[in-house]
């Protein structure tokens, strides 16, 4: 049999987050690398998986979802975006966000089609892009402010143009679209001809009383989107590794010829203990903003009079930070120190982009309980 000489991804190693999460638990390090809690999710929600496990639902679910999981998204959606998407042919429930981003991709990008993807960006989108054949075209986002350049943007797109990728809340940079960033994409979208896929997981995690503009808001930018979410950032539960995708039934039909020969179904008894707490229980991700605030607020604060700087998130559960008052260190190596060394696991942000700044920024997740902030913090203020 011929030797496999190199496969589709022979130029990425292991995930940043294997590998920070694998040197934390080496170090025994607090680990604030990893985006997710180290808190339960809510008992109630739990208790309806005890429920179902028990009472038949452990069966293949639909292949675009349980159905009750999808009535849910949709009244969801009309409550707080104003958008009513059919559950029967715009909805389709994934084991997770990360394959619904993959579906999207994979079923509109062809080979040599571009996509515009903002630098820094989540680390599974540009692997998605080339396994598909695709080509990447990173546009690098404002620092340090991480804004979207839009003029930058509109100077990268052509007929080969097939999809630019949104992430609103900004994994790594905290950032939200604004009003602004919507009327620039609007303008874009009527100019030229390209599909959008809008990440948006965490958003239900919005701060000082800002409202997330989902792309489901804006009809005219709606027709031409996939929007993606996450249950696991929602309610603390990312090891169910259950997401969703709403989108224009044109572009779900093509969605689900991908799905359905991917993974085709998604867990049965975490979905339907899911719609039961979406309907019972809806002022959880109404409230999620505000819970999430106060630890963005009381890690900020407890690291205010330390030499790192920050600036308040936006969004998401992630707070970036610049180090330079305290490393000459490039922010991979920072990160190793800081995790070997000092006993706290963070990332460093250059892996997030394809021409790293020398801006000496790395970041932390303050999904944690806040003890587990406070211990870090005093680690952290010694440096």
């Amino acid at each position: 049999m011929e030797t496999l000489k190199s496969g589709k991804l022979a130029g990425f190693g292991a995930s940043i987050f294997s590998v920070m999460s694998h040197l934390s638990d080496k170090h025994q390090a607090i680990n604030l690398s990893q985006g997710y809690p180290d808190f339960e999710g809510p008992q109630a929600l739990r208790d309806r998986v005890s429920h179902h496990l028990n009472h038949g639902h452990n069966q293949y679910a639909p292949m675009p979802g349980v159905t009750e999981l999808r009535e849910q998204i949709a009244i969801k959606s009309n409550t707080i975006y104003g958008c009513s998407p059919d559950p029967e042919t715009q909805i389709t429930v994934t084991p997770g966000a990360t394959e619904a981003i993959y579906c999207a991709l994979t079923a509109v990008v062809s080979n040599g089609d571009e996509v515009v993807v903002m630098d820094p960006a989540y680390d599974t989108y540009v692997p998605g892009i080339l396994l598909n054949g695709g080509v990447p075209v990173r546009v690098p986002m404002t620092s340090p402010d991480f804004r979207i350049d839009w003029q930058r943007v509109e100077e990268c797109i052509n007929a080969r143009t097939r999809v630019l990728m949104i992430n609103s809340p900004h994994n790594p940079g905290g950032t939200c679209l604004n009003d602004e960033d919507i009327n620039a994409l609007r303008r874009l979208m009527s100019q030229y001809d390209f599909l959008v896929i809008s990440d948006e997981v965490y958003e239900h995690i919005v701060f000082d009383g800002k409202e997330h503009l989902s792309l489901m808001r804006f009809a005219d930018i709606f027709e031409r989107a996939f929007v993606v979410s996450s249950f696991g950032k929602t309610y603390h539960v990312t090891g169910w590794r259950i997401g969703y995708c709403v989108a224009p039934e044109p572009l779900m039909n093509e969605f689900r010829r991908i799905h359905q020969f991917t993974n085709f179904s998604t867990n049965t008894p975490l979905s339907h203990a899911l719609a039961d707490f979406m309907r019972d229980c809806p002022e959880f991700h109404l409230e999620l903003g505000r819970f999430y605030q106060a630890k963005r607020d009381l890690f900020c604060d407890l690291l205010k009079d330390s030499k790192f700087r920050l600036r308040p998130v936006e969004g998401t559960y992630f707070q970036m930070a610049d180090y330079s008052e305290i490393s000459d260190e490039n922010d991979v190596d920072f990160a190793r120190t800081l995790t070997i060394e000092h006993g706290v696991a963070v990332i460093p942000v250059s892996v997030f982009c394809q021409h790293p700044s020398d801006d000496r920024v790395i970041r932390f997740c303050f999904a944690k309980e806040d003890e587990t902030l406070v211990r870090a913090a005093t680690l952290l203020n010694r440096l």
